[in-house]
C-alpha cells in the first residue's frame, strides 16, 4: 500500500553512554521524537498510512479520539491542516480543561473539539465519532475516522516499516539490538513492530511497556489489531494470501510480550518518582520524555535492569522514544526541584 511521505525518516539511534554506564547494559535511543515538530512522535509514522488511505477514500476531513493531552489527536490535526483537509477532535476529560500542551495546538491548528467524559469514552467513543462524521456528513464533508492512536491494521503498517529501517541502522552501527523497549498505550506500535519481527524472522525480544490497563488486555488488543493487518500485508506484496491465512490461525496473544509493572496510579496520572525519573534522565543524558508515555515506560526499563528485573539478561536494548514533550508542559507544577 502507498503511503504518504510526512514524517523526518530515518530517525536517528544514539547510545545513552551515561545511563548505559549506570546499568551495566548497552540502552540505545531511536528518535522518533524527532519525526517531526507539530505532528512529532510516532503516531505520524501510523498516520502515513491512515491518512493515505482516506485519500484514496475520497474524504477531506479527518476524525479521532484520545485524551485531553493525546498526542494522537494533535498529529492527526496537524496532518489535517498541512494536507488542507478538516479536522475534528474527540477528547476525553474530567473537568474543563485549561487550554494547554497538546490540547493548545489542537484549537490553535483549527481543530473543531468536543468532549465526552471516560465513561462514554470507554464504553462508546466509536459510536460518537460515528455520529459526529454523519453530522458533517450532511454538511457536505467526506469525514474518515482514525480510531485512537491509529491502532489498527493500516495503523499497523508504520511500524511494521519502522523495524524496516532499524534492521538497516544495525548494519550500518555494527550494532545488533537484542531488545526492543517501547511504550504501549492503544497497541499499534507495539503490533506492528512485532508483526515485523513475526514475518522477517529477525529475531527480537519486543517489549512492550503498558502506561494503562493490563497484559491481558493489550495482548488481545496487538492480536486483534495484528490480524486486521494482514489484508494490508498481503495488499503491498509482503506476504502471501496463504502465509496470512495461516498467520491468522496461528497467532497467540502470547506472542506480544506486555509488562504491566509500571502503569502506577493510572493513564496520564504521575507519581513522584516518575516525575523525578524524567528529571533526572534530562539532566543526565540531555533527553526529555513525557510523563503519560516514554516517562513511565523508561522508568519501567530501568527498573527492570536491576537485580530481578525481567531485563536483566538484554545487552543492547533499543528504546524507541515515541515522543510526548507537549504533554509535559501542563504537568509542569507537580515537578518538585
Amino acid at each position: 500500500m502507498k503511503k504518504l511521505s510526512l514524517a523526518n525518516l530515518p530517525t536517528k539511534i544514539q547510545k545513552l553512554n551515561r545511563l548505559s554506564a549506570e546499568t551495566g547494559v548497552n540502552i540505545y535511543i531511536k528518535r522518533d521524537d524527532q519525526t517531526g515538530s507539530e505532528w512529532s512522535g510516532n503516531k505520524i509514522r501510523k498516520l502515513e498510512f491512515s491518512v493515505q488511505e482516506a485519500i484514496e477514500q475520497g474524504a477531506d476531513m479527518l476524525i479521532t479520539c484520545g485524551g485531553i493531552q493525546s498526542n494522537h489527536c494533535r498529529a492527526t490535526v496537524s496532518v489535517a491542516t498541512y494536507l488542507g483537509m478538516k479536522s475534528a477532535v474527540l477528547l476525553r476529560i474530567s473537568d474543563e480543561p485549561p487550554v494547554e500542551g497538546n490540547y493548545f495546538l489542537d484549537k490553535l491548528l483549527g481543530a473543531d473539539v468536543k468532549f465526552c467524559n471516560k465513561d462514554e469514552y470507554r464504553e462508546s467513543r466509536g459510536e460518537i465519532m460515528q455520529r459526529m462524521a454523519d453530522e458533517y456528513a450532511a454538511q457536505g464533508y467526506k469525514p474518515y475516522i482514525i480510531p485512537e492512536g491509529a491502532s489498527n491494521g493500516v495503523g499497523t503498517l508504520g511500524y511494521y516499516n519502522a523495524l524496516n529501517e532499524i534492521v538497516e541502522q544495525e548494519k550500518e552501527m555494527g550494532v545488533v539490538f537484542d531488545t526492543i523497549v517501547i511504550a504501549t498505550g492503544s497497541g499499534g506500535t507495539c503490533a506492528g513492530l512485532n508483526m515485523a519481527n513475526i514475518i522477517k524472522g529477525c529475531g527480537k525480544r519486543i517489549v512492550a511497556m503498558a502506561v494503562c490497563d493490563d497484559v491481558d488486555y493489550f495482548q488481545k488488543v496487538a492480536l486483534r489489531i495484528s490480524r486486521e493487518a494482514l489484508h494490508y500485508l498481503v495488499e503491498q506484496k509482503e506476504i502471501s494470501l496463504e502465509k496470512a491465512e495461516r498467520l491468522a490461525e496461528n497467532l497467540q496473544q502470547t506472542d506480544f510480550e506486555v509488562n504491566d509493572k509500571y502503569v502506577g496510579i493510572g493513564y496520564a496520572l504521575s507519581r513522584p518518582e516518575e516525575l523525578e525519573h524524567i528529571k533526572r534522565i534530562a539532566r543526565l543524558e540531555g533527553v526529555v520524555f513525557d510523563p503519560v508515555y516514554t516517562g513511565k515506560a523508561t522508568y519501567g526499563l530501568v527498573n527492570e535492569l536491576l537485580p530481578g528485573g525481567n531485563l536483566t539478561n538484554s545487552k543492547n536494548i533499543l528504546y524507541i522514544h515515541t515522543g510526548g514533550m507537549y504533554g509535559l508542559f501542563p504537568v509542569s507544577r507537580q515537578f518538585v526541584w
